[in-house]
């Protein structure tokens, strides 16, 4: 349909506002094509001639979310079981988005859906005349609807798409009029006999769109693991069962249960711990320059720095320049990520001091870029967003020319939590995707891509200079890498951080290789050409490493004189 590569992903089950805020930043500002393949829980939606009375109960009786959109078509059911695809395409046409384009769009998205089909073996299926959508048996007496199509064009651009009914509760579809069609029968993949796996359904629909959409242009491909849950279970079970029988601590456990779900991601067996580091990984230790005035200011003000909390290689070399990285909302995570060290026991009551100190330590380092971080916080209402807002307003009444990024958690996707921080102006917004979508699911496994994606898309809207990083050596691919650096880059993300992970302890996932330094060379290089403004790559770049560096060749620094002339002005005519 165009020039632009077609990125195609799967997502597992995404809650469908953050769908479709990661849809709107790709339709508004990425320079590719995209196809996202996706799974709902249980969500109602009215296009924009929808009526309300064709949803036939009450959402919040049921447990389902319900949403009008800006589509075509009446109301229709998303839900597990069901294969959601929504192509975010370049649609050349004359009108640039008018009524024949968008017949044409829509013709082209059942043709997928109908290529789809007939590959699984369900060939009696296609098109009803007046009737958009794609059906079984057509030209029967007895038509079934195994998927809906309900599009956006505007300015060439295509948002929306399909759902196809692979294998889901099919009574969902008795609370609804589907379409607004009274006399639809619903059918399903498996109701029709065929018995496919919803991975099996994803890779024809990837062939398929790249046979249709791509054209012999570039595209690639890439998803999360979505193990279900009775797999999740039974190997927790198996797991628990052998360190049993062996004598262990049901503790042991934990490490086993990174490698079974690592291996559910397609990863090999890693490094033992303590394998010798590579000579580029091996840390200067100094406690020269600012070293000690930091680690004393620090300590007599009771904080906590993500420096010493999560064991960064960097923290000797930051403290004797004069910097570090506080660690806000306390020391205790309520997430046990696979690669992290900060403290998951039960975490401790917000310090509502803690604003005060943070930013009279800031002003007595003298700092000019303060970076404050959090670990997640999921005991709290608002995940400490709040926490964040306190510290920076604190910053900035202390020091009143300093620039202040943050790092966040993902608030569980939480579109006020994350307002609570953004309307708190930080210079420079980072949360990190911390590995390739395949590894999501072991590495992080109480987050989600598509979650981390959408609140950076909101940030960038908003204005801010977004940033994210990510670590290599868990089994990933240099294509994968890029991908990842191509789908932040999509969503508005300017700055971007890759580097090496390192294993803080034999509880944590194993390293399965060291990068090399020319491989995080080409890995910027790559980042630049995908039109990343600035991306730190190398074996020990963290997060918050030459933070302001970063921040400085994207602008932050001129954004923030903008700021400071407008204050003046403002108080001038006060």
């Amino acid at each position: 349909m165009s020039s632009r590569p077609l990125r195609i992903r799967w997502l597992g089950r995404v809650e469908y506002e953050e769908a479709l805020d990661l849809q709107r930043a790709l339709f508004a500002r990425s320079p590719d094509d995209h196809l996202l393949l996706l799974e709902h829980p249980h969500t109602f939606t009215l296009g924009v001639r929808g009526r309300d009375d064709h949803i036939l109960v009450d959402p919040d009786t049921v447990g389902a979310a319900c949403h009008r959109v800006d589509r075509g078509g009446d109301v229709t059911y998303h839900g597990p079981g069901q294969l959601v695809g929504y192509p975010i395409l370049s649609v050349p046409g004359k009108r640039g988005g008018g009524m024949a384009d968008t017949v044409a769009f829509v013709s082209s998205v059942e043709e997928l859906v109908i290529r789809t089909l007939r590959r699984i073996g369900l060939v009696d299926c296609g098109r009803m005349r007046g009737r958009p959508g794609v059906w079984v048996s057509p030209a029967s007496p007895r038509p079934r609807k195994i998927a809906s199509v309900g599009v956006k064009l505007a300015r060439g651009r295509s948002m929306h798409g399909f759902a196809l009914n692979v294998d889901p509760d099919l009574s969902w579809f008795d609370r609804i009029v589907p379409c607004g069609l009274r006399d639809v029968e619903v059918t399903s993949l498996t109701r029709e006999g065929f018995d496919v796996p919803m991975s099996t359904v994803v890779e024809v629909v990837r062939d398929e769109a790249a046979s249709l959409w791509a054209g012999g242009r570039a595209w690639d491909f890439t998803g999360v693991s979505w193990p279900s849950q009775l797999a999740v279970r039974a190997r927790r079970l198996a797991v628990r069962a052998d360190v049993s029988a062996s004598g262990s601590s049901l503790g042991d456990g934990g490490p086993r249960l990174l490698e079974a779900r690592m291996g559910e991601a397609g990863v090999g067996a890693g490094m033992a711990f303590g394998e010798r580091k590579p000579e580029w990984l091996k840390v200067r230790w100094t406690t020269r320059g600012e070293f000690n005035r930091v680690a004393s200011t620090l300590a007599a003000r009771s904080l906590h720095t993500v420096c010493e909390e999560a064991g960064c290689p960097n923290r000797s070399e930051c403290w004797a320049a004069g910097t570090a990285t506080f660690l806000i909302n306390g020391d205790r995570c309520t997430r046990a990520c696979g690669f992290c060290l900060v403290d998951t026991r039960k975490p401790l009551p917000l310090d509502p001091a803690e604003p005060g100190r943070v930013a009279e330590a800031a002003r007595q380092l003298g700092l000019e870029y303060v970076v404050l971080t959090s670990p997640a916080r999921d005991d709290l209402a608002d995940g400490g967003a709040s926490g964040f807002a306190a510290c920076i307003a604190a910053v900035r009444s202390a020091l009143p020319g300093a620039r202040v990024e943050v790092l966040i958690p993902d608030f569980r996707g939480d579109r006020r939590a994350l307002a609570t921080v953004l309307d708190a102006a930080p210079d420079v917004v980072n949360h990190n995707v911390e590995c390739v979508p395949r590894l999501q699911r072991a590495v992080r496994p109480s987050a989600d891509y598509a979650r981390s994606l959408a609140l950076l898309a909101r940030c960038a809207e908003r204005g801010l200079v977004t940033k994210s990083g990510l670590m290599v050596g868990l089994g990933e691919t240099f294509d994968e890498v890029v991908a990842t650096m191509a789908d932040l880059r999509s969503v508005g993300v300017g700055i971007v951080t890759v580097g090496q992970y390192l294993r803080p302890s034999r509880r944590h996932l194993p390293v399965r290789r060291w990068w090399t330094p020319e491989e995080f060379d080409e890995l910027r290089r790559a980042g630049e050409d995908l039109g990343i403004p600035h991306v730190e790559a190398g074996p020990l770049v963290r997060s918050s490493f030459h933070a302001e560096r970063a921040a400085e060749s994207v602008g932050v620094v001129a954004a923030r004189a903008v700021r400071a002339v407008e204050a003046d002005v403002n108080d001038a005519f006060a």
